[in-house]
């Protein structure tokens, strides 16, 4: 058996040698030799989904994956810091946009960290007084070219702008390596067991994976479970595609917004307990 095992082992490694010494032909014969790898218990299953993402980084343009500016949250360049201090407490954001009178101009970034160390002092400062440089980028830049460089520049956010120089989106560096290791849980997230958390009486972060029955019987709620299982698949179903960050769906006095979705399937979604009254307090995207 060792022996068998040990000329499987090395026919293997004869075959990979062989593979990367010469040209390979195309990626789907790479991944055939990565994947018998991984039936052979010489790579785990973590790792091929991370070489798999690795290559697929190397594919996807920056305006794949970016945040279209519709969704972004920012901030004026001429607000005072006192005034924004409750719209970073509700995003929960650590970097925000700074525009100029043009919306679609991009002016700088505001870091959370230099809004809370000035707002501890007794002077009304100005977003444009402690905002940083952005990073501009063109939507066609591919996607590990723009990790390199925000490793060289370390920078974690750069501004998406168009063929005419506007900002059309954003991007960060969690979104760039989130194609690589999956989703990086942060501010949003809470524990593996938990699918519901409790910001404040009518606000709550909702796991898209949430079986509906669990919810009905949290919230008192009756949102049919027939034929589908889950929050995230009542979203889509209501919707009819996957829907990407800031997109809304309201269901039986509860909306439901994206905060984070990938191309197969959403993730993670804030819940607004509302009455008739409320619907209309709420515009569409990411409040």
């Amino acid at each position: 058996m060792k022996d068998e095992y040990s000329g499987e082992h090395r026919s293997w490694l004869g075959r990979l040698g062989h593979f990367l010494a010469g040209e390979p032909e195309d990626r789907e014969d790479l991944m055939e030799l990565l994947r018998d790898a991984e039936k052979r218990g010489l790579l785990d299953s973590e790792a091929l989904a991370m070489i798999e993402g690795v290559l697929q980084v190397a594919e996807l343009r920056v305006g794949d994956i970016m945040i279209p500016r519709a969704q972004m949250v920012v901030v004026p360049q001429d607000a005072e810091l006192e005034i924004i201090l409750p719209l970073v407490a509700e995003s929960a954001h650590s970097r925000y946009p700074v525009i100029g009178e043009d919306r679609a101009e991009v002016v700088g970034v505001l870091l959370v960290k230099d809004l809370l160390a000035r707002s501890l002092k007794n002077r009304q400062y100005l977003v444009r007084e402690i905002m940083r440089p952005a990073q501009f980028v063109p939507e066609n830049k591919r996607l590990n070219v723009l990790l390199r460089e925000c490793r060289a520049n370390r920078s974690h956010m750069a501004i998406v702008v168009d063929e005419y120089g506007a900002a059309a989106g954003l991007v960060t560096i969690e979104d760039v390596l989130e194609q690589i290791v999956g989703e990086i849980e942060d501010e949003h997230d809470f524990g593996d067991e938990d699918y519901i958390f409790r910001k404040n009486e009518r606000e709550y972060t909702v796991k898209a994976l949430a079986p509906i029955e669990e919810f009905n019987e949290y919230f008192g709620a009756d949102l049919s479970d027939e034929a589908y299982d889950t929050i995230g698949g009542l979203i889509v179903h209501h919707l009819g595609h996957v829907p990407r960050r800031g997109e809304r769906v309201d269901l039986d006095g509860f909306r439901f917004v994206v905060l984070r979705a990938d191309n197969r399937r959403v993730h993670l979604v804030k819940l607004i307990r509302m009455s008739g009254a409320m619907a209309d307090q709420f515009p569409d995207g990411v409040d």
